[in-house]
C-alpha cells in the first residue's frame, strides 16, 4: 500500500513552545484514522501540517508523494480535502449551498465570476446526494442548522475527490442527536472502500466511528500511541493521553470513556 502520509522526527516549534515533538508517524491510502488527545496536545497543528498549511521546524513531511517544501502548495492542496471549524467561518452566510460545494473546484469560498461545467454540478448535486442534504441545495448556508453545515462542509471536502480527507472535530458543537447522525454518515463514509484515506480529529471516544481503522494518541505534541484501533485504543493509554484514570468501553463498534 502507497503511504499518503509520512512524517519522519517532524516538530513544530512557534514562539518558542514546541507544538509537535519528534513525531514518526505514517497513513496508507486505505486506513482510516482518529487522532485523540486534550486540548493543546497538538491535534489541531497536525491537522494544519497535513493539509500543507504550515511546514514542519525540523523533520520531514511526506503528503501523497511529495515531500513538503520541496512541492507547491497550490498543486498540493487540491488533492487533500479539508473540515475545519476555522474554514466553516469563512464561507459566506449568504452563500447557496450547492455553490458552497461546487466552488471547492477552484478552491474558492464564495462564488464569483468562475464558470463550472455540467460535470461539477453533476458532482455537486452527487454529493449533497449521497450526505442526504440534497433537499438544502438551494438554501443559503447560514440558514443552516449546525449538523446540516457540517454536512454541507464534508461534501465540499469530497468536491475535488480528494486523495486525502481531513476532519478537525466534525461533532463539535452538535447535540445528541445531532452527533449520533453525523457519525452515522461518518461511519458510511470509513467503510466505503472507495473513500479516501482520512484523519479525524475528536476529544471524545464516543465520537469515533465504526469504521475507523487505526488510531493516534497525543499528549504535549508527542506520540502516546499509535496503531491499529483495538490494540492502541486502551484504557491505559488513554489515562495516560488525558492525565487521568480512566475506562473504557465498546459496545458495537462504539467506544466510551469514563473516569474511574
Amino acid at each position: 500500500m502507497a503511504a499518503v502520509v509520512d512524517l519522519a522526527g517532524v516538530s513544530i516549534v512557534r514562539g518558542g513552545a514546541t507544538l509537535l515533538d519528534d513525531v514518526d508517524w505514517s497513513v496508507d491510502e486505505s486506513e482510516r484514522w482518529v487522532v485523540i488527545g486534550p486540548n493543546g496536545a497538538g491535534k489541531t497543528t497536525l491537522l494544519q501540517l497535513l493539509a500543507a498549511q504550515i511546514h514542519p521546524s525540523s523533520g520531514v513531511v511526506g503528503l501523497l508523494g511529495e515531500v513538503l517544501g520541496t512541492v507547491d502548495v497550490f498543486d498540493l492542496r487540491p488533492r487533500i480535502g479539508l473540515t475545519s471549524a476555522a474554514l466553516a467561518e469563512r464561507i459566506p452566510r449568504g452563500e447557496r449551498v450547492h455553490d458552497v460545494v461546487v466552488s471547492a473546484s477552484y478552491a474558492v469560498l464564495g462564488r464569483w465570476r468562475e464558470v463550472y461545467d455540467d460535470l461539477d454540478h453533476a458532482r455537486a448535486a452527487e454529493l449533497l446526494t449521497s450526505l442526504r442534504i440534497d433537499h438544502l441545495a438551494d438554501r443559503t448556508f447560514g440558514t443552516l442548522s449546525e449538523g446540516e453545515r457540517k454536512r454541507v462542509q464534508i461534501a465540499r471536502a469530497l468536491m475535488t475527490d480528494p486523495e486525502l480527507l481531513l476532519l478537525d472535530e466534525p461533532a463539535a458543537g452538535l447535540d445528541l442527536s445531532g452527533r449520533e447522525s453525523l457519525v452515522r454518515t461518518l461511519s458510511e463514509l470509513a467503510r466505503d472502500p472507495y473513500a479516501p484515506a482520512s484523519v479525524l480529529v475528536t476529544h471524545h471516544v464516543e465520537e469515533i466511528p465504526v469504521g475507523i481503522t487505526h488510531a493516534l494518541l497525543l499528549q504535549g505534541g508527542r506520540v502516546v500511541a499509535a496503531g491499529p484501533l483495538r490494540s492502541t485504543l486502551t484504557a491505559a493509554n488513554l489515562t495516560t493521553t488525558f492525565g487521568l484514570p480512566l475506562t473504557l468501553t465498546e459496545t458495537d463498534g462504539r467506544w466510551s470513556a469514563r473516569a474511574v
